[in-house]
């Protein structure tokens, strides 16, 4: 079956399934955000699934983070966990390569130009890798295929949430197997301990432990093959001295014919092998691959669902439901089908009304994609933060980046608590508020990362601190947001306490430059001082400038306006920051640092909410031509489609909710302000209401919003509330190409 008759069959398969016309799925391109810097994963998942079952490539660098890039055609093997987006590389657990004939059991040697052909010879026998035939891979949600051009092996696969589908169909081979590589992690990833053991003709199971950026991972899994073996064979190789562990198996099924198929299911556990069995009889207990395909197809289209829009532009359509698609891989599902899961501590916990979850990628994802997620996901949303309150009683604080039941201290700040306490002003249920304002306050008041100097001193010193001035306004910002649940709950005293430490930024603001500037101990400024210099993690920022990290107070709108002196005065310094020149200074430019207008960075987080502090100052014309801007030159149809890393989905949320016309810019709150919408319409299903948005006289050069209307009366607010777009009705926009102010 090529190319177009994969494709065919699954949209087939989907219309009769189907109860609307539209297939979201067909405006997937899970190429976008494979060149560059995207980082983004491809292969066969469910949304929010465990397993994200794709090709791991040869390669262990930056570009590799999430397993593939475009540049790049090898394959070591189909890993059942990878990354989405991030700037750091972990997983690839349990990693399967179907061979023919005799290899050797190592990740290999990468082909060079610079090898003669005995040497590139050996490295192409180096190792399990083979070239993978890109231009005969399909790649839709839900589903995987590519053939490997070393065996002569076509690869297909499909997952559900908790097991992996593998179809392979073999060209005539004396000797056709399936191996099991338990040795290779994502990037900088080690195994720690192993075990792999077959229990029948036709089934085996076994675990990895590793370390690396999740310090104690445990991953299990029990895995059938739709045939017999002839024989399984553990490798077992050296780690260290004398000391020896089963990092390799091989299943063989001997002579296999041409066009011959051979199955595998892989189920996966953070708890035990027996779990990931059960997991395997819940969710796929039998052999119809193309039944599994279908369901996860289905599964996608109805998550897509969620926002239907319409425009006349195909590209802007296929970068949307791209972007949607991205923001539903993580975070992914954490327990087993009988509730059990991995806690923080190390132990096995069973979950009791509400599903567990990892990956939380919160200094990335606070900022549009978790409130995406309140909006088109609130059956999701409790979920999550009791995932996080059970983290927060495991380990004595909410998580700043959890990956795989293991905190990693990623990044800066106190992100855990900004999606907390914005459930909490939100008003999602299904949560014990009291216990989560209690997590709050514990997680906030620790004297870690810099927090007890900044209690100390009011801010946190850059002689005394690494990346002083972004741990404070991070910190800051969610105290900001604490403040405003405590306000919610009618905790006065504690909200006067969290709305003064969240001022702690403005002692970096300088007058002399106008810019964020590191500050000693003894209240003298950093000196010599350059605005524009980058040095990656190792200076007063984080992963960025003087620049931007002048505008990281999204809680304290007012405070930053009146440090400049007023409205117009800080546009024009906006409008400065947009104009003025984009060059970097420095030996070591963090490469996060990319997307660049003037010195605004889109390619990374902490500039996102920039461009609509215009519309709180008054000038939503100058935000209406930066969201357009950025829309139209930082996202494509390319695989070099995002300006950074994709980061979880952060990247995509952004796109999709300023596409729609609207961002949240301030933590814990419900005003989502209005930019530049671009579909002619969009319907979002929150739960079970829709919000309409309707935009009349759309077009590339009507940028400006002329007037507003909401549920048929005049609207005369720079934002939309959350409670409008929840209970839902209608907003309709009407476009002009002159910059106007309606309200």
């Amino acid at each position: 079956m090529n190319i177009k008759s994969h494709i065919l069959f699954f949209t087939t398969i989907l219309i009769a399934s189907c109860n609307s016309n539209v297939r979201f799925t067909d405006y997937v391109d899970t190429h976008i955000g494979t060149g560059g810097h995207g980082h983004v994963f491809v292969g066969a998942n469910v949304p929010f699934g465990f397993v994200q079952l794709g090709p791991t490539s040869l390669p262990q660098a930056w570009d590799w983070t999430s397993g593939y890039h475009i540049s790049d055609s090898t394959v070591i093997g189909f890993s059942h966990t990878h990354l989405e987006g991030t700037g750091i590389g972990d997983l690839f657990d349990i990693t399967v390569m179907p061979v023919t004939g005799k290899v050797l059991f190592a990740r290999g040697e990468a082909v060079t130009e610079e090898m003669d052909a005995q040497a590139k010879e050996n490295a192409m026998q180096s190792g399990l890798w083979s070239y993978a035939d890109r231009s005969k891979e399909v790649s839709i949600p839900g589903y995987y295929s590519v053939p490997l051009t070393r065996y002569g092996i076509k690869a297909e696969m499909t997952a559900s949430a908790r097991v992996g589908f593998h179809k392979y169909t073999y060209s005539a081979a004396e000797s056709g197997a399936i191996v099991f590589d338990l040795e290779n992690g994502g990037c900088w990833d080690k195994t720690t301990e192993t075990n792999i053991e077959a229990i029948s003709d036709n089934a085996i199971r076994g675990y990895r432990y590793s370390t690396g950026w999740a310090k104690n991972q445990k991953i299990f899994f029990y895995a059938e093959f739709s045939k017999p073996f002839i024989s399984f064979n553990v490798i077992n190789k050296e780690v260290s001295d004398n000391i020896k562990m089963p990092l390799y198996a091989r299943a063989d099924f001997g002579k296999v014919g041409d066009g011959e198929k051979i199955m595998l299911k892989v189920a996966i556990s953070p708890v035990s092998e027996d779990n990931a069995m059960e997991n395997m009889k819940s969710e796929i207990p039998g052999w119809n691959f193309d039944k599994t395909a279908n369901k996860a197809q289905k599964l996608w289209n109805k998550e897509l669902s969620k926002i239907e829009i319409k425009t006349e532009d195909e590209d802007s359509k296929k970068i949307f439901y791209t972007a949607l698609y991205h923001s539903m891989i993580h975070p992914a599902l954490f327990n087993d089908a009988n509730g059990d899961y991995r806690g923080s501590n190390d132990s096995t916990y069973r979950y009791e009304g509400f599903t567990n979850y990892t990956i939380f990628s919160l200094w990335d994802t606070y900022r549009a994609a978790m409130p995406l997620t309140t909006i088109i996901h609130p059956e999701k949303m409790s979920d999550i933060v009791n995932t996080m309150l059970h983290i927060y009683s495991q380990q004595g604080k909410l998580p700043v980046w959890h990956l795989m039941g293991n905190e990693t201290d990623c990044m800066v700040g106190n992100p855990g608590a900004i999606v907390v306490a914005d459930a909490i002003v939100k008003g999602v249920k299904g949560f014990d508020k009291e216990w989560a304002f209690k997590a709050l306050k514990a997680s906030v008041m620790l004297d870690e990362r810099g927090q007890d100097l900044r209690k100390k001193y009011g801010y946190i010193p850059s002689d005394l601190y690494n990346e002083s001035i972004a741990n404070d306004m991070e910190y800051a910002i969610a105290d900001g947001a604490v403040a405003n649940a405590a306000e919610y709950m009618g905790k006065t005293e504690d909200a006067e306490y969290f709305r003064a430490r969240s001022h702690s930024y403005r002692n970096y603001l300088d007058e002399l430059t106008l810019l964020a500037r590191g500050r000693f101990a003894d209240g003298s400024w950093r000196a010599p001082f350059n605005p524009i210099e980058s040095n990656h993690r190792e200076n007063d920022y984080c992963e960025g400038n003087a620049w931007q990290y002048t505008w990281l107070a999204p809680q304290d709108f007012e405070g930053l306006r009146d440090f400049y002196g007023s409205n117009l005065k800080m546009i024009d310094r906006l409008d400065t920051l947009f104009s003025t020149s984009s060059i970097l200074e420095g030996e070591n430019v963090s490469p996060d640092i990319s997307g660049l207008i003037g010195q605004y960075v889109h390619g990374n987080e902490p500039s996102h909410h920039i461009i609509y502090f215009y519309t709180m100052a008054g000038a939503p014309w100058k935000a209406a031509e930066k969201v357009r801007e950025v829309l139209k030159t930082m996202y494509s149809t390319k695989p070099d489609g995002l300006s950074g890393n994709e980061d979880e989905g952060q990247m995509s949320a952004w796109y999709i909710l300023s596409a729609l016309g609207f961002y949240q810019v301030e933590p814990a709150s419900t005003r989502f302000w209005f930019g530049s919408p671009i579909f002619d319409s969009a319907t979002i299903r929150t739960g079970k209401n829709k919000f309409i948005i309707k935009t009349i006289d759309n077009s590339p050069e009507n940028i400006y919003i002329s007037s507003v209307i909401l549920n048929g009366k005049p609207y005369k607010k720079a934002y939309i509330d959350y409670n409008d777009i929840k209970k839902g009705g209608k907003l309709v926009f009407t476009m002009n190409n002159k910059p106007v102010k309606w309200y």
